[in-house]
């Protein structure tokens, strides 16, 4: 196969770039045909400048005719976005093929030695193609950063955020505890986007800000027949504008923008508790015996085990057979972050005995429950559709989390000291910390006081 030198001249041994530009730009371009020494003797190095190169002029004359094969429909805003990103694309690849880093004009000013600068200039000179030119003007922009850098789009700024300024806070996140946060995070990014448009980020205005607080003020307001939607929703897509905006200009060193997120919120009037579950409803109707029914078996042990423990059901979904010791002499649990996973905050780390329905329900899954593993919105959406048609939810406004609440509350009644209670629930605590809490031993026992009774049939059926 013959060597690859399309648009490529050989001159006394050093290679040029020699290209006609097409006559579907011939409008936008006067340079009709291209020649540009490419500095090398190397037929390899000459390709890498020459492929530079042809980027380089594509992006241009896309640039001058505002054309995109692949986006033909850009309009407006976007289109003009488009349009600058190529232009400071082209300069990019230019000013590589020639030899140099491209940087605008002040930043070059600053940084660059004299020499450099005069080499700079020199190229410039050196192209002028007949006469002053087209060519003559961008190889200036290129070489001397004329172009400016394109405003980053707030789409384009959250994908930064993502990639490199919050980087650190997803380390040791599973891949489903990563899709959440950044789920979460995009969905103020997408809302936005949909109402005010994908602005470049630092000229988001605080009108465009306030009438994004004012849609979400619409939103809340109770509409007859619809599900209304609550306070924290709408602050915590605020909150996350408001971050990404600070993140980011602190990470251009713009840190002194004024943030036109800043003082927007609602207030929170009405309370979402989620109430715990009566003693009577857990003993007379979740523990009766055929209660479930044909429900996931893996989903059922994971409910089960809420109960006497108190765990989050994400802790529990996510237990691995070494966090689960049924043959210690007090079998337990250990709630502990992973490689590969993270878990609430440091206070969550904790060993929990197991007593009760919870003991017989992990004693059926000694290897915890693979199902559901980083898995919470499959567990969440099976538990309530199970609990929902089988009548185990005690009223419209129980959770799955009412287990939690109620195991708070019933070690609260039972009169188990407060920093025991903190510590197996997995809470923060300010009082300075003396011992470990407790043997496991003890832990047990304590439990012990306000574990369920439950039928005998109902332990076999599980």
């Amino acid at each position: 196969m013959p060597p690859d030198t399309r648009h490529l001249e050989n001159r006394a041994g050093h290679w040029h770039y020699n290209r006609r530009v097409p006559a579907r730009y011939a409008a936008f371009d006067d340079r009709g045909r291209i020649k540009v020494s490419l500095k090398t003797t190397s037929l390899e190095t000459a390709r890498e400048r020459r492929d530079a190169l042809i980027e380089a002029d594509e992006l241009y004359w896309a640039s001058l005719a505002g054309l995109d094969d692949d986006a033909p429909n850009e309009r407006g805003l976007q289109a003009m976005q488009c349009i600058a990103q190529r232009r400071y694309s082209a300069a990019n690849k230019r000013a590589m093929a020639r030899g140099f880093t491209y940087a605008p004009a002040d930043e070059l000013a600053k940084a660059a030695e004299f020499g450099e600068i005069i080499a700079r200039i020199k190229l410039v000179d050196e192209q002028d193609n007949g006469g002053k030119s087209q060519r003559e003007n961008h190889e200036a922009e290129s070489l001397l950063g004329g172009v400016r850098a394109p405003p980053v789009s707030l789409s384009e700024a959250f994908d930064v955020y993502c990639e490199q300024i919050a980087a650190d806070e997803l380390i040791g996140k599973s891949e489903a505890q990563i899709r959440n946060w950044t789920k979460i995070k995009k969905r103020a990014v997408t809302y936005f986007i949909k109402l005010v448009g994908d602005k470049p980020i630092i000229e988001i205005t605080r009108a465009d800000a306030q009438a994004f607080h004012g849609w979400w003020r619409q939103r809340l307001i109770p509409k007859p027949g619809c599900k209304s939607l609550k306070a924290n929703t709408a602050n915590r897509d605020l909150g996350n504008l408001r971050k990404l905006f600070a993140e980011y200009c602190k990470f251009i060193g713009d840190e002194d923008r004024l943030n036109p997120f800043r003082n927007l919120s609602f207030a929170d009037k009405v309370k979402g508790e989620v109430p715990p579950f009566s003693d009577e409803w857990v003993r007379g109707v979740v523990l009766k015996p055929g209660a479930f029914g044909a429900m996931n078996e893996q989903a059922v042990l994971i409910a089960l085990s809420l109960i006497e423990t108190g765990c989050r059901p994400s802790e529990i979904a996510n237990l691995e057979e070494e966090d689960i010791a049924l043959d210690a002499r007090v079998p337990h649990i250990r709630i502990r972050p992973k490689a590969n996973r993270e878990i609430k905050t440091r206070s969550s780390i904790r060993e929990i005995p197991l007593v009760g329905v919870s003991l017989e329900a992990m004693k059926r899954a000694p290897q915890g429950f693979a199902h559901y593993r980083d898995r919470p919105d499959l567990l969440s959406a099976t538990l309530m559709k199970g609990f929902k048609s089988r009548g185990l939810l005690e009223s419209p406004q129980h959770r799955i989390y009412s287990f939690r609440h109620s195991f708070e509350k019933r070690m609260l009644e039972a009169g188990i000291d407060r920093d025991l209670r903190m510590t197996l629930m997995g809470h923060s605590n300010a009082r300075p910390e003396y011992g470990d809490g407790g043997s496991l031993e003890f832990r047990r026992d304590q439990l012990l006081k306000i574990v369920h009774p439950y039928a005998l049939d109902f332990a076999q059926a599980l």
